[in-house]
């Protein structure tokens, strides 16, 4: 049996049948089109496209999450007043499911900032990002390069909120917490960044394919980016491990020569 298309590959299909012309659906039950009226409005391709995400009009009601959280996180001068513009943000479904906001952990201002995918059950039970058999393992991968969270390292997530039954956080719940994680790094000021997944790394880089991505240097926000395994896929998949080991090695080489 075939599984069900993932978001990704699905909007890519979408995408390329708007390329092609492709203008309306097919229902499931026929349509009589000569006891259609003879003039029918019908949307342009681009119409199709806007539909995954509404524009604020004035007066409409209509307002957009992305806009609204790029804003929210605009005003906020502080980590303090980022947290709680989180906090009050109320147009992500993922809110009303979770236990905790799971915001930050570690020393704002350290050289290093991580940033995950999202809470699991745990994370979002404790409200602290990177907690659990995942978390104990990164904390070991951290104290291997003489790092340590209490006192050399940030962590954050992509998604503030556990996704329900920890699936994979979808598109349009990325883009409307990226002027939040925009702004977080701005507030934290690292000097580099490590993105630990796939999820971590569509958001930042807009690419996904870790096993390719991993351990070679980007740049996102202004700042060096060096995408990494996922503490949890390392537990799955203990061979890659010693991928891991080297990635941790090029953070700690750069950390002690920046150029």
């Amino acid at each position: 049996m075939e599984s069900a298309l993932d978001y990704y590959s699905a909007k890519a299909l979408l995408d390329w049948q708007i390329e092609l012309g492709a203008t309306e659906t097919i229902c499931d039950a026929p349509v009589d089109r000569y006891g259609l009226p003879d003039k029918v409005a019908r949307p342009k391709p681009e119409a199709a496209v806007q539909v995954a995400r509404p524009m604020a009009v004035a007066g409409a009601g209509v307002v957009d999450p992305v806009v609204a959280a790029a804003t929210a996180a605009g005003a906020a001068g502080s980590l303090e007043a980022l947290r709680d513009a989180m906090q009050a943000f109320e147009l992500c479904e993922l809110k009303k499911g979770a236990r905790n906001l799971v915001f930050s952990d570690g020393v704002p201002g350290a050289r290093v900032m991580i940033i995950g995918e999202a809470p699991g059950r745990d994370e979002d039970r404790e409200g602290r990002p990177f907690v659990g058999r995942a978390g104990q393992l990164l904390d070991r991968m951290l104290a291997a390069i003489d790092l340590d969270r209490g006192a050399s390292v940030y962590i954050t997530n992509v998604l503030p909120w556990r996704p329900p039954q920890n699936r994979e956080p979808q598109g349009e719940e990325i883009a409307m917490m990226m002027p939040f994680l925009e702004r977080h790094v701005a507030l934290a000021d690292p000097d580099m960044i490590v993105l630990m997944g796939n999820i971590s790394c569509q958001a930042v880089l807009g690419k996904r394919g870790i096993t390719r991505l991993r351990g070679q240097w980007a740049q996102a926000f202004g700042k060096p980016v060096l995408p990494m395994f996922h503490p949890a896929y390392l537990l799955r998949q203990p061979a890659a491990k010693r991928e891991a080991w080297a990635d941790l090695l090029a953070l700690q080489a750069r950390l002690k020569d920046p150029s």
